[in-house]
């Protein structure tokens, strides 16, 4: 579909020739495009309007907007970040999540000189990323990324921007060498922990470059300058009784922008004809509508008030100083393709209600106080605590839970400290993570009965033995939750009742990682169906009712923003067929020449009919899947299928018929 008018800016990859026709892709009959990938983090599809983020709106009026774009579920940044990274689904890539289980406990060789840590890592950060690629030889995800092709191909590469996400773009660039992160890699890496110990080091030429510019070779901290307890902070998280931040990440981020716009991309452009791929991962506007203090304890604004709106502005201000910084260089803006993405949607957090109603949970984690390690209450009753699917199924398994986040201070044979269900105060895992068994004594969790990784809107279930007994009672206990909402799980232990296969969303493949037994998606509601900006999720985390989440399976997490401008995309042009994060690297692998080495199946197709010259895709009808009841529930999938590719749109449990009329709102 054409269209007449377009306005506003950046990141767009690039794409075939028209495949109906046989042309070649246009980068191969000239010079070598330049890709540049744009990320604003958590930006939700419908957060992009002409005043608040003109330079976006510039990129989807005057480039390509995929209309139908999709992230991949679990809606989680590092999870999508892999696909960003490499073209894979998360079956192939392992990185099922921001929160997994790994199977040994990390740093159990003694890489950074760290003792035996966690076995259910929270993968944003590159000492644990570095430890992963250690223990599944040299490369945890099992596929090359687009930035390492590239590299061998001879571009010029840098991936800078938010620490978890960033690494991952190089992914093997970050395995130990000695027990210390390599002294250097052939592509830029940036992040926060840049210029710290537990960072990758500055390429020489970028350092001297940054010195020339008078700019710190190290990245600034979250804080903006301000302590620990102002709103000021953007790190400031608040707590139960303390609103968190009133401000966006202004100060790390500047930083970040000079880095790309008077650092990376000069060094890149001196160096004549050489090509460069970049891809600049914005934190903004995630890490603000996690934090924002414009909503403790109420649903209302959630994160619709004024702090997440500065993060919009700032994130649509980092675009556009790339953008400015391609007009300034029309040669090389002539032979550059951007592409802009986010990793996934937002929602408001709730911890009480389930439905737009305002019914609350009657689940029993939420019938009890709950006290943080300074012994004070953190979550009062009424309240779903940090960790509620752990603590309800060891209620219900008759159990004992143990928080492989915190070491055991006793003298039991238990390793990780056994979390207090037994009192008027009871306790929760600190991150939400648990491992539930009689008694769990190894340090790698294997021994436990099942393994919860705490992921916000979607929790993960691991069952380290397989026994199918035990995922056929857990998957019947968790029909029954009332802040669950579909149900997935391994397609090896058979129908369950409720529950479809991971397979039907992409979850099987040639990970290396464990793959979870049962992925739990929780409540969502909309108070306006119509608007998914009205989100509400049930959520497991340490955040606080009303701050903001994603996880989950709704399309308020699934409707991302994508679009495209550059020599090789159509212009002002609107794209109706599905497209998600995975078919990035495809289509822009296409442009650049590069062919692709997978080792797994799940691979996302290259946009073809967002390229210059290539014909519209068909017409991509909506379709349902449905599990089998359970007490009246079945879990349902909405999803759409192109050139053998799945979209994933929306997963939750309905009841009766007709099946043609179901929505996940």
């Amino acid at each position: 579909m054409r269209r007449a008018s377009v306005s506003l800016a950046v990141v767009a990859l690039a794409g075939l020739l028209a495949a109906s026709s046989g042309s070649r892709p246009m980068a191969a009959q000239g010079a070598r495009r330049n890709v540049i990938v744009f990320v604003a983090d958590g930006l939700r599809h419908d957060s992009v309007n002409e005043q608040d983020t003109p330079a976006l709106w510039r990129v989807r009026t005057q480039g390509v907007y995929f209309r139908n774009s999709h992230a991949l579920f679990p809606t989680l940044t590092t999870a999508n970040a892999s696909a960003i990274a490499t073209g894979h689904g998360l079956g192939d890539t392992g990185d099922f999540s921001n929160t997994v289980y790994v199977g040994y406990p990390t740093f159990d060789t003694g890489n950074f000189r760290l003792a035996p840590g966690t076995p259910v890592p929270f993968l944003e950060n590159d000492q644990i990323l570095a430890d992963l690629d250690d223990h599944f030889q040299g490369n945890f995800l099992g596929e090359e990324t687009l930035l390492a092709l590239a590299a061998a191909k001879g571009y010029n590469t840098a991936a800078v921007g938010k620490l978890g996400p960033a690494a991952i773009q190089a992914i093997a660039s970050f395995a130990p060498a000695g027990g210390s992160l390599p002294p250097s890699s052939s592509t830029v890496i940036v992040d926060d922990q840049t210029g710290t110990s537990s960072g990758l080091a500055l390429s020489p030429k970028l350092a001297e470059r940054l010195r020339a510019e008078d700019l710190p070779p190290e990245a600034p901290t979250r804080t903006n300058g301000y302590g620990p307890a102002s709103q000021y902070n953007n790190g400031n998280t608040g707590t139960n009784t303390r609103p968190g931040t009133l401000a966006p990440n202004t100060v790390q981020q500047r930083w970040m922008n000079d880095v790309v716009t008077r650092g990376v991309l000069p060094m890149f452009e001196s160096e004549g004809d050489k090509p460069f791929a970049l891809v600049y991962w914005c934190r903004d506007p995630d890490g603000t509508q996690h934090n924002q203090g414009d909503s403790l304890g109420a649903l209302f604004p959630g994160i619709n008030g004024p702090t997440s709106r500065l993060a919009v502005r700032n994130a649509d201000r980092s675009l556009q100083r790339v953008l400015e910084w391609l007009d300034s260089h029309p040669a090389v803006a002539a032979n550059t393709d951007v592409f802009v993405t986010s990793d996934h949607g937002f929602a408001t957090i709730s911890r009480r209600e389930i439905d737009r109603s305002g019914r609350a949970t009657a689940s029993e984690s939420a019938k009890h106080f709950y006290l943080d390690a300074a012994g004070k209450v953190d979550t009062e009753k009424g309240m779903l605590p940090t960790g509620f699917l752990a603590i309800d199924l060891t209620v219900d398994l008759r159990m004992n839970l143990y928080d492989p986040s915190v070491r055991s201070s006793d003298d039991s044979r238990a390793p990780y400290k056994k979390v207090r269900l037994d009192s008027d105060a009871w306790e929760h895992p600190i991150g939400g993570n648990g491992l539930i068994g009689r008694e769990v004594v190894k340090l790698d969790g294997s021994d436990a009965a099942a393994i919860i990784a705490s992921n916000g809107g979607a929790d993960l279930i691991y069952v380290p033995d397989g026994n199918r007994e035990t995922v056929r009672e857990i998957v019947g206990l968790l029909t029954k939750y009332d802040y669950v909402s579909g149900l997935f799980v391994d397609d090896q232990y058979g129908e369950l009742p409720g529950a479809l296969p991971l397979g039907a969303i992409g979850l099987v493949g040639t990970s290396k990682t464990p793959r979870p037994a049962i992925v739990v998606a929780f409540k969502e509601f909309y108070y306006n169906p119509d608007d998914v900006r009205t989100a509400v999720q049930v959520t497991d985390s340490t955040f606080q009712e009303g701050q903001g989440f994603h996880g989950g399976f709704g399309r308020d997490n699934t409707f991302n923003n994508m679009a495209a401008l550059g020599p090789d995309f159509k212009k002002a042009y609107i794209d109706d067929a599905p497209v998600s994060n995975a078919d990035i690297v495809p289509t822009l692998a296409q442009v650049m020449g590069i062919e692709l080495k997978p080792r797994g199946s799940l691979r996302g197709r290259v946009a073809r009919e967002a390229l210059t010259g290539a014909a519209d895709a068909p017409a991509v009808a909506v379709k349902r899947l449905l599990s089998s009841f359970a007490d009246g529930l079945r879990t349902l999938l909405i999803y759409r299928e192109l050139d053998g590719v799945r979209y994933a749109e929306t997963g939750c449990f309905v009841r009766g018929e007709p099946a043609d009329a179901y929505r996940c709102r």
